[in-house]
């Protein structure tokens, strides 16, 4: 059997997402490019990987077993990179920093103090939903996550580093902007804008308003948090955002923060990888980085 890294590394983006052409984006291949090296891996091995009914893609037998060996491969290759990194020293290599898409109006000035200071790094950030955040961390596809809390059960190393606190928004000349305590039972009539099931604010919301005993209507599901700051301002109903995406808004005048009693809900960022993985030199500067020298940051980690 003649198996080379290329048909395993496009097989086994094939095999996790079930898609030729999520696959291919990954990747930055065409989807011919990605079908032409799963079937030269099938034609070696002599047997089918994926079986297509429909429109979807199943993996076989034969792929079930192969996608255990192709993710220890790429593991075993992720190790090998980060003992490269290391050998070139903390102002050369390569580091991948995933972060949540929230996380993504603060993390780029962090990076830019970083690199300052390491500047032959080469760093490749990637900005995600929860869910493609903790499948990068499954997968082992990223060296360190920035996002809320994650979860239990994961196999995690975690340490928060900076607060994160959400809060209500409305626009400017909306009649609860007026008020300076706004009590929660004034909510029950107002409708919310969401983010989609399994976001860590919507999370946050909902678990906030139950403990409470506080129903709130929400109004449309809203996939990011500048379209949900677009929707506020045109009088679609409120939101609740990290304060940390709202520093132009509020400087213009176009949002308003609500004083709505208990609030704001106060989360922190965590700086998360895999538990027991090993960092190269950069990416220990890196956490090392963001745990001591950045502000209001917290010693300890947790898994």
């Amino acid at each position: 059997m003649h198996v080379t890294l290329r048909q395993l590394q496009v097989f086994e983006a094939v095999a996790r997402h079930l898609s030729y052409t999520r696959a291919a984006e990954e990747l930055h291949l065409t989807q011919p490019a990605v079908s032409i090296q799963v079937r030269l891996l099938e034609q070696s091995i002599e047997l089918p990987l994926f079986e297509q009914i429909g429109k979807k893609v199943f993996l076989t037998e034969a792929g079930e077993e192969l996608q255990h060996y192709s993710r220890a491969v790429a593991e075993q290759l992720a190790a090998a990179e980060a003992v490269i990194d290391e050998l070139k020293g903390l102002h050369r290599g390569r580091l991948k920093i995933t972060v949540a898409t929230t996380a993504n109006y603060f993390v780029p000035n962090l990076l830019a103090a970083f690199t300052h200071r390491y500047q032959g790094v080469n760093i490749v950030l990637d900005v995600t939903n929860r869910s493609g955040l903790l499948q990068q961390l499954e997968f082992n596809e990223t060296d360190i996550v920035i996002m809320g809390r994650p979860p239990d059960g994961h196999e995690l190393e975690f340490a928060p580093f900076r607060d994160n606190p959400l809060v209500i928004v409305a626009p400017p000349d909306h009649p609860l902007a007026r008020r300076k305590r706004v009590p929660l039972s004034k909510l029950h009539d107002q409708t919310f804008l969401v983010r989609e099931p399994g976001s860590g604010t919507r999370i946050a919301m909902e678990r906030f308003f139950a403990e409470r005993g506080v129903e709130v209507k929400t109004g449309m599901e809203v996939g990011s948090n500048e379209a949900i700051k677009q929707s506020v301002q045109a009088g679609l109903g409120l939101g609740l955002l990290s304060r940390d995406t709202l520093a132009m808004e509020l400087q213009l005048k176009q949002l308003k923060i609500l004083g709505v009693e208990g609030f704001p809900i106060m989360r922190r960022w965590y700086l998360v990888h895999r538990r027991g993985k090993r960092l190269s030199s950069i990416a220990r500067a890196f956490k090392e980085f963001l745990l001591i020298e950045t502000p209001r940051q917290k010693t300890g980690s947790n898994g």
